[in-house]
């Protein structure tokens, strides 16, 4: 029947037309493969899986394929240390330096695209909000212009696959200058990695462990984790860079054959979408899935809140005007104008999220009782100054993206 009502108040019709607009997008080689899912008033209205996890082999992306989820992982650390807060473990007050000596004395730049020895020193120590907010002064070489972009690169070495310990790392991160004076600005960086560290030394024992007994655990995510266990490595999806010339190119590396001592808490987690899915339905229900509380009300209504000023909000990110109608809260940004957001996607007044590197993507949305998951593995410039890369161009598999929410909410009606 022409329009039928699909589960959950979508158009059937439109709804049907989703796997085939994505199959479009592999059609013509723009990706490899994508997983989508859409959860709506407590079930799981449509999944999709089109194209492949690994060309060579011909494996087709399933349910279950894992997918390196990047900068997903920051709110997923983010409420582990507000776990923390509200066990009076530590206070958003806090200066790090209270456990991370390494960032004792910082400098900052007098010009953040200017020499390295051009410096004033901090006002202030880094608080713990000024991790979460990304207003600490730190740095990611790939959003940095100038000698910092590429300092960040010679001391840390790739952003993808770290070489040091944590601790080695922070003394290398804590030697370099900071970008802006802490509370400044947002300036999206390594926050969260150092965030992770600091959770790990509060607790005594590694981040990836805090995260499987406080979150992962209690939620019964039994297929996210720093690192893949041989065993699941044929379900993990490759990631592929799009050439300009046409084709994809097999970007991908391989997990150490035994778990490393760098667990990025800005962005190594990997995950499926069913396992996601039951993180976002925690933040959606304000701390709560499944009659499992793991965080106050309060906590996640902090987190999907704005807490940046209008001026903060002003300035470009990524070289987009990202802040034209969002906002930034604790590890989640969040739409504040749904009619302005149109020009990157689709969404309700206060739904929230955050996006990965490698295209994927979620959000949840309290108005519209919905979540949306979009996963695929399409790698981009991560080195100094790669934001000069990302201006004025969208790589091409990228357009899925939007293309799913706007479809998704135009079946919504």
């Amino acid at each position: 029947m022409d329009g039928a009502q699909a589960p959950a108040g979508f158009n059937r019709d439109m709804l049907a037309g989703i796997g085939p607009a994505l199959k479009g997008l592999v059609d013509q080689g723009a990706l490899a493969g994508v997983v989508t899912l859409i959860w709506r008033k407590g079930e799981v209205v449509q999944v999709n899986t089109v194209g492949q996890r690994d060309i060579a082999t011909g494996l087709p992306m399933e349910r279950d394929t894992l997918f390196r989820i990047a900068s997903m992982t920051k709110p997923v650390t983010t409420l582990a240390a507000l776990m923390l807060v509200e066990e009076g473990k530590l206070k958003l007050s806090d200066p790090v330096t209270k456990w991370l000596p390494e960032f004792k004395d910082m400098t900052v730049l007098k010009d953040a695209t200017g020499p390295l020895d051009a410096v004033v020193p901090a006002a202030r120590d880094i608080t713990v909000e000024d991790l979460m907010t990304h207003r600490s002064g730190l740095a990611y070489g790939f959003t940095s212009m100038g000698p910092i972009a590429h300092a960040h690169e010679e001391k840390l070495g790739s952003a993808l696959a770290n070489p040091h310990t944590p601790d080695e790392w922070m003394t290398r991160l804590g030697a370099l200058p900071l970008s802006y004076q802490p509370g400044e600005r947002f300036h999206y960086s390594h926050a969260t990695d150092v965030l992770g560290f600091l959770v790990a030394r509060v607790e005594g024992k590694p981040i990836g462990q805090v995260l499987k007994e406080r979150i992962f655990t209690p939620l019964g995510m039994n297929d996210t984790g720093f690192w893949t266990p041989h065993e699941k490595r044929d379900r993990l999806a490759k990631l592929y860079q799009a050439l300009p010339e046409g084709g994809l190119k097999d970007a991908s590396w391989s997990d150490p054959e035994t778990p490393g001592p760098f667990e990025g808490g800005g962005g190594g987690l990997i995950s499926t979408a069913d396992d996601y899915l039951k993180f976002a339905r925690l933040m959606l229900g304000r701390g709560e899935v499944d009659g499992v509380r793991l965080a106050k009300a309060e906590t996640i209504d902090q987190m999907t809140s704005n807490l940046l000023t209008d001026e903060q909000r002003g300035h470009a990110f990524l070289g987009m005007p990202f802040w034209l109608s969002q906002g930034f809260g604790l590890g989640t940004s969040m739409i504040m104008d749904a009619e302005k957001h149109q020009w990157m996607g689709a969404g309700g007044d206060g739904a929230f999220g955050w996006p990965g590197a490698f295209g994927t993507w979620w959000q949840a949305d309290p108005a519209n009782d919905m979540i949306l998951i979009y996963l695929i593995q399409d790698s981009m410039p991560l080195g100094p100054e790669a934001v000069t890369a990302m201006q004025g161009q969208r790589p091409t598999g990228r357009i899925g993206c939007p293309m799913f929410q706007k479809m998704v909410y135009a079946a919504l009606g």
